[in-house]
């Protein structure tokens, strides 16, 4: 039924749990009111010696429990032998030390809940779980000798809003696999980190993202569903591999951003539900407390432990793996009472409105907490509704978040490109209604996961036309993506257009890259992200709204749109042109001010990304037409469905 290691250290079930604490006064309170955001250093197991006597101390809060006893390997999984002792000061934490118990071991604790209830828990602050199906705890710590001192000192300059933030999203299992078709293989955390990093390299990504690394029993939640908030899943190794690949991404200089779940948690019999056969975690109401979309309990965030828990998941991931980035999942879900629930379903709070007001208030203190702690890292949120200020700062009566989401711009994109290039001069105003609201927040740009599976296809046929056109206007999207004002992501898979959804099952399609067509796509993203990375324009007042500025929305019929990206130097501005539809249009006159001679800097229809390489700009030498206002009149050879960037 459990793990079997070659190094078993059974203990003497006659010598008794020693009762022995870590934990001070100040922890109690803290803990209690909400306000301790480090329990990880004194919950779940840590190895020490005692007295001269090495062993592992035990900590677990378990409030309505009558006796907690801990079994595993070592007891021969005996409910009985090794009990804890509960604290006195009604905090509902039990604890003690067991001698000879060392680091290795899997254990659960057995624990004698509400009205008699009996419940074989995992524990909620362990570091390492058994590989699933399994689901014992193992006794291990975190500690690596980390070598990414330099990238720490400079990281501010990597995650601040004015740096260029290129994403690539991950999916661990997934992303490359040992047997492409076997979802029961999986590289390690070591083999995926050879792979990747010069991966992300080549392509030129600035931050790689995570989908949830954190301990979870089901691979088809794609690790949405956790039960391990302090663990590296052991899919891929231990807390030291996963601590060795963010280490290695560092020294490459690539940041990690790491998804995160407080939103809510599965119902698995070893997990957080019912912990002492009452709602410890969860809200007990389940009006608020169960989660009807994904049939998960949701975090009871008035509680102050529960609070303290959450925060202390989220600041364990930045203080122990030096994760630059928490991107918070669901959002929508947690400030909403009345999120997926019909009339009757739910309850107001005491302001008759829909906002769950404890969850506010979370969400505002894990911000603040995390940005005063780890001042280098950005938290992102995906949140999708009209929810103000979600990335402003708490002072100013925002959430405090460093970036959102931009679900409106990334749903009128694809509606916008999906259509026939003979109607879009039709839907002008969609595709530029992003700049209408794009300063409310400080907004990354996601083409995710969410929209490459359930039916939805993946990217390349997304687009319409044949099969030159599909690739060339994914590529007038992607370069229209990375010349966007905010922070870009991309799925993996997406770089270079899969022609299939997404299949957490088996790995990406990999043998596509053997086609030129695949291949062009590709190195048209890393030919972007060295565009994004390279020009200051792209990102410097990125999140500023003199960083944008249209030039020419007067072509509706021809489908051509012009605008300026600008930086913090007037003469490194950049000129973007878009041609929607699969018609050349040379010598197409643009009248900008203040500079009159351009470079093409970037083509979209370059033969290196699979385009014609007809059409393309040698030096353009402006025509002045009004010398007062600096007014040139340039013209410019516009390829098929392309774009082109001058600067």
């Amino acid at each position: 039924m459990h793990t079997n290691y070659e190094d078993i250290h059974f203990v003497d079930s006659t010598k008794p749990v020693w009762n022995y604490s870590i934990f001070s006064e100040d922890d109690i309170h803290n803990f209690q009111a909400g306000t301790h955001y480090s329990l990880y250093k004194i919950f779940g197991n840590k190895q020490l010696d005692v007295l001269g006597t090495p062993g592992t101390y035990f900590a677990v809060w378990a409030p309505n429990a009558t006796r907690v006893s801990v079994k595993g390997n070592f007891n021969h999984w005996n409910n009985d032998s090794h009990p804890l002792f509960v604290r006195l000061d009604h905090s509902g934490i039990w604890e003690g030390f067991i001698p000879g118990v060392l680091a290795g071991e899997a254990y659960k604790y057995h624990i004698h809940g509400f009205q008699g209830m009996k419940l074989d828990k995992g524990d909620p602050f362990a570091h390492l779980w058994e590989k699933r199906p399994q689901t014992a705890s193992i006794t291990w710590g975190t500690f690596y000798e980390w070598t990414d001192g330099e990238w720490l000192k400079t990281r501010h300059k990597h995650n601040s809003l004015n740096a260029p933030w290129s994403v690539y999203e991950v999916h661990l299992a997934s992303w490359m696999r040992p047997d492409k078709h076997d979802e029961e293989t999986y590289n390690t955390y070591a083999q995926i980190t050879e792979r990747l990093v010069p991966y992300i390299k080549e392509t030129g990504f600035t931050h790689v993202e995570f989908m949830p690394v954190m301990e979870h029993p089901f691979d088809g939640s794609w690790g949405y569903q956790g039960t391990g908030f302090f663990a590296p899943t052991s899919r891929f190794g231990s807390p030291q591999d996963f601590a060795a690949m963010v280490d290695a991404l560092h020294n490459a200089g690539i940041g990690v951003i790491l998804d995160w779940v407080p939103s809510h948690f599965p119902y698995d019999a070893h997990g957080l539900f019912m912990f002492d056969g009452t709602h410890t975690y969860e809200y007990a109401d389940m009006r608020k407390g169960y989660h009807p979309d994904w049939n998960s309990y949701i975090f009871n965030y008035a509680r102050g432990e529960v609070k303290s828990f959450l925060i202390s998941s989220a600041r364990f991931w930045c203080d122990r793996f030096h994760a630059d980035g928490i991107r918070v999942d669901a959002v929508s879900s947690m400030l909403k009472l009345d999120y997926s629930r019909n009339a009757g379903q739910w309850e107001p709070n005491i302001y008759g409105g829909n906002g769950n007001l404890e969850a506010i208030a979370f969400i505002k203190d894990l911000n603040e907490t995390l940005f005063r702690d780890f001042p280098d890292i950005q938290t992102i949120a995906e949140e999708a509704t009209d929810w103000p200020k979600i990335s402003r700062p708490t002072f100013e009566g925002g959430l405090g978040f460093g970036m959102k989401w931009m679900m409106g711009w990334m749903h009128d994109t694809l509606d916008y490109y999906k259509l026939d290039p003979i109607f879009r001069r039709f839907y002008q105003n969609k595709f530029t209604f992003s700049m209408m609201y794009f300063y409310d927040e400080n907004f990354m740009l996601p083409l995710s996961h969410d929209e490459v599976v359930h039916g939805k296809s993946p990217m390349l046929y997304k687009m319409p036309g044949d099969e030159w056109q599909k690739f060339a206007n994914l590529r007038l999207l992607y370069t229209y993506m990375y010349t966007h004002p905010g922070a870009k992501m991309l799925f993996m898979g997406n770089e270079f257009g899969a022609t299939t959804e997404w299949n957490y099952k088996s790995e990406l399609p990999w043998n596509l890259l053997q086609f030129a067509s695949h291949s062009g796509m590709k190195n048209c993203v890393a030919h972007l992200n060295k565009l994004y990375r390279g020009q200051p324009a792209l990102y410097e007042k990125q999140f500023v709204s003199d960083g944008f500025e249209w030039i020419d929305l007067n072509h509706r019929d021809e489908s051509v749109i012009v605008y300026m990206r600008k930086g913090n130097e007037p003469g490194n501005n950049v000129l973007v042109l878009l041609n929607m539809t699969p018609v050349v249009r040379m010598d197409w006159e643009v009248y900008v001010h203040g500079k009159g001679e351009w470079q093409e800097i970037f083509n979209s229809n370059a033969v290196e990304f699979w385009g014609t390489g007809d059409v393309f700009n040698p030096a353009i030498f402006g025509e002045l037409v009004d010398e007062p206002t600096g007014c040139y009149k340039i013209k410019v050879h516009l390829p098929a469905l392309g774009a082109v960037v001058l600067g």
